[in-house]
């Protein structure tokens, strides 16, 4: 909430609130689970059991109910969870998939390894999500599929993402690894297209102790085919259907989730309140030059990074300032896809994609992890206080999308200093 009429800018100067700060700190949610993770680890040993298995069937079980699907696959990495769900609808060569360029590496690469082609989409500049009105203008004969990915822990525009596709017959495949427990208008990421994925990398809200991953889906026929390919196509043992790949999920990493899973409302609804406690902070150091992040009405956010935009070329400029204070930031990402070098025979220039361009250069995302005390919030935002106070804003060239969209940028503005407010 924004402080009363009047009321001073907090001193940063005179504050106690220089104090290192993390940008994640898994110790912090594993301390206290260590002897059941550990106790879970011992079964597994004692099991023999090391890879699928019971502690997997249960984990798939567990996650299907909690996703509001029918099924749930375990597989052995996000990544190979897309890249399954791919494999499953029969995408290849010849076949056009459109994706965020805004995204892990990942949700792209996956269609490139199959030899199909992946058609970059612009973004929404106030959630960073996929551009339904990109979708629409980049529908194409040869599309067959679309990747919107729930980036940073918001779910997508997906009703007119999902009517786009009923309209054409496009397959809808949910990157979720960033998102699990998001919801769109009460209903749960993974559960909205024809296969949603996940991820349980260890900074994921819901981490593994490696990399694990898991596909939802309501179709019966398409998780069989799942089940089949993540071994290899083979069913029964030695005899192959398809070519699969080797995708299974190790017991240990199962055993580990199970545990954990017992925790993720608690450490969602902890995420959220540090997201709420840093737009109250914003508000009351008065920082309108800090982009703030939206959540879009009919939204459950669950926050696995707080990105924040600094714009007019300082963002390097303040993480440098930061790291020197031992305050700990990240970036995601510093490039769109489409202008990674692997991606340059697909002919795209910086600018074709202006709203992704802008984000690249402007995002910083701040710390946010169970655990991370007020203490810790305050010393982050004073430092971006202080460093604003050393440092005005000073429009600079090369800020194209803002400046031929001033309106834009100001709406995005007012939009977060009224959530700080509300919340």
């Amino acid at each position: 909430m924004q402080p009363e009429q009047g009321a001073a800018t907090p001193s940063f100067e005179s504050e106690s609130h220089r104090i290192p700060v993390p940008f994640l700190d898994l110790a912090r949610s594993h301390r206290p689970l260590r002897d059941q993770i550990v106790e879970a680890l011992a079964r597994v040993c004692d099991s023999g059991a090391f890879v699928l298995g019971p502690e997997v069937e249960h984990l798939e079980r567990i996650l299907a109910q909690y996703c509001h699907c029918e099924h749930a696959i375990a597989c052995a990495s996000g990544s190979d969870a897309l890249l399954l769900a791919l494999m499953a609808l029969g995408i290849g060569p010849g076949d056009e998939v459109i994706v965020p360029s805004f995204t892990f590496f990942a949700t792209a690469s996956a269609v490139t390894r199959l030899g199909a082609k992946p058609v970059f989409a612009d973004i929404d500049p106030a959630t960073y999500n996929i551009s339904p009105r990109e979708v629409a203008r980049l529908i194409h004969k040869n599309t067959k599929a679309i990747i919107p990915v729930h980036l940073f822990g918001q779910a997508a525009e997906m009703e007119p993402i999902l009517r786009l596709a009923q309209q054409h017959h496009i397959f809808v495949i949910e990157d979720a690894a960033q998102s699990i427990g998001a919801e769109y208008h009460q209903r749960r990421v993974g559960s909205l297209g024809q296969i949603g994925c996940f991820s349980f990398y260890p900074t994921k809200n819901l981490g593994a102790m490696g990399d694990a991953g898991m596909i939802t889906t309501h179709d019966a026929e398409l998780a069989e085919k799942l089940r089949v390919l993540r071994v290899h196509g083979m069913k029964p043992r030695y005899y192959h259907h398809w070519i699969g790949i080797n995708s299974r999920m190790d017991a240990f990493h199962a055993a580990t989730l199970l545990v954990k899973f017992n925790c993720l409302e608690t450490w969602i609804a902890e995420r959220q309140q540090i997201a709420d406690r840093y737009y109250q902070l914003f508000a009351e150091y008065k920082l309108a030059q800090v982009i703030l992040p939206q959540v879009l009405p009919g939204r459950r956010h669950v926050w696995n990074q707080f990105v924040i935009r600094i714009p007019h070329g300082q963002r390097d400029s303040l993480r440098t300032y930061l790291q020197e204070r031992r305050i700990g930031t990240e970036i995601y990402y510093p490039l769109g896809l489409h202008e990674q070098a692997c991606f340059q025979d697909l002919g795209y220039a910086p600018s074709d994609l202006p709203a992704t361009f802008a984000a690249s250069r402007e995002v910083l995302a701040l710390p946010i992890f169970p655990g991370l005390t007020s203490d810790e919030q305050r010393a982050v935002v004073a430092a971006i206080a202080e460093f604003f106070k050393n440092h005005p804003p000073r429009i600079q060239v090369g800020q194209s999308y803002f400046l031929k969209h001033p309106a834009t940028l100001r709406g995005m503005r007012q939009a977060s200093v009224s959530k700080g407010e509300a919340d």
